[in-house]
């Protein structure tokens, strides 16, 4: 009897578990610590000892750029303009454009240098560029680091170099790495860079080559960034687009360099594979009517349509169902919550999204309700 009983439940599992599909395996990878993530939703999709500080090496260098890019927005520096070289920018050593001190390039050059060649002379300019020296930059890194919620990384320097004697508190994470890298990629402006492959600067004197050979070998690459010295080993942040679904794949401390595009390549492979983005569809919302009010009825618009991650399997089961409230009573607050858009992958429930107000509807005067009633009774 006991027997029988084992074979029936081994026999049920066997066929629960062939009911339910699942997920592919994460892929094995050589990197130590990696972390990959959807640039839309910020989900994570792998992880692999992400909370582990290691230091970064020039993928430093994604938070010099982010924070460039915020003081070109918030129009503290401009596009055209001339960035000088200190002396201190000249002297940095590790991957450079060889600026001489003094030596004035447009700031296009100096951000192209930074995100092709991972020039560390042209990102001390452009740091001191926008905060008047290095020091002062390090500061606005670590209070933006902060901000974004990378509770891990401590930042010493704006380029990643470990030659300093605080070298060794300069840390972050996987996950961290990922959260800036996100950010970064909020500004369009970036990719006009980090798709490069090869280009000039100095009028086309001085050549640059793309440190990240995803570019030119890993379809939809859109950037975004390597590092490399003896303490930190091979680190790469590599991010890639298909099919309107944006992925970021982060590696620390590989052994070879090989090793660290290849552990990227099989995360962004495994995303692209098992992921996509579902962007949830509010048709035909029916109006509520408004209970004395200046206007009639109001059609609720959803409060905001972000795209949802989906598994790949399920994409094909995406519905929407949306209900909204009898009547509403004026006066109605812009933004007021009026109804619900519901979307389900089959039985399980991916997102409910307030539909709200798109304006507000004020409540009917006794002027303008003493008006509506003679009218009516007029027109009786």
């Amino acid at each position: 009897m006991l027997k029988r009983l084992l074979c029936l439940g081994f026999t049920l599992t066997l066929l629960l578990g062939a009911a339910v599909p699942a997920l592919a395996a994460g892929p094995e990878i050589a990197a130590p610590s990696a972390v990959l993530m959807d640039a839309a939703t910020g989900t994570l999709l792998y992880e692999k000892n992400d909370h582990e500080k290691l230091p970064p090496a020039s993928v430093t260098k994604i938070m010099t750029l982010l924070l460039v890019m915020e003081a070109l927005d918030q129009g503290k520096i401009g596009w055209d303009d001339e960035v000088a070289a200190s002396a201190a920018a000249a002297a940095k050593g590790g991957s450079q454009v060889y600026l001489e001190e003094n030596e004035q390039m447009p700031l296009r050059d100096m951000l192209k240098s930074v995100v092709v060649a991972s020039a560390n002379d042209c990102a001390t300019a452009l740091a001191e560029h926008v905060a008047g020296s290095e020091s002062a930059f390090v500061e606005l890194m670590n209070q933006r680091a902060a901000e974004l919620g990378m509770a891990d990384t401590h930042f010493v320097n704006c380029t990643g170099l470990d030659d300093e004697p605080n070298a060794a508190e300069h840390l972050t994470t996987a996950y961290d790495i990922a959260l800036m890298s996100r950010e970064l990629l909020r500004h369009d402006e970036i990719r006009q860079y980090t798709t490069i492959w090869m280009d000039t600067v100095r009028n086309g004197q001085f050549g640059l080559a793309n440190t990240n050979k995803l570019v030119r070998f890993y379809n939809g690459t859109t950037g975004l960034k390597t590092g490399y010295t003896s303490q930190a080993g091979y680190c790469l942040s590599a991010s890639a687009e298909r099919d309107g679904m944006e992925l970021i794949a982060v590696v620390l401390h590989g052994a070879t360099s090989t090793d660290r595009f290849e552990s990227a390549k099989a995360l962004l492979d495994y995303g692209f594979a098992n992921w996509t983005l579902v962007t949830p569809q509010a048709d035909a919302v029916p109006a509520v009517p408004v209970t004395l009010g200046t206007e009639d009825e109001i059609v609720p618009e959803p409060e905001s349509v972000q795209p949802l991650l989906v598994d790949k399997t399920k994409a094909s089961s995406v519905t929407s169902g949306i209900t909204v409230e009898e009547s509403a009573a004026a006066p109605v607050e812009k933004g007021q919550r009026l109804g619900t858009l519901t979307v389900r992958a089959g039985e399980e429930t991916l997102a409910e999204i307030p539909l709200v107000a798109p304006r507000a509807v004020p409540k009917l005067s006794w002027f303008q309700l003493w008006m509506r009633l003679l009218r009516t009774i007029c027109m009786g």
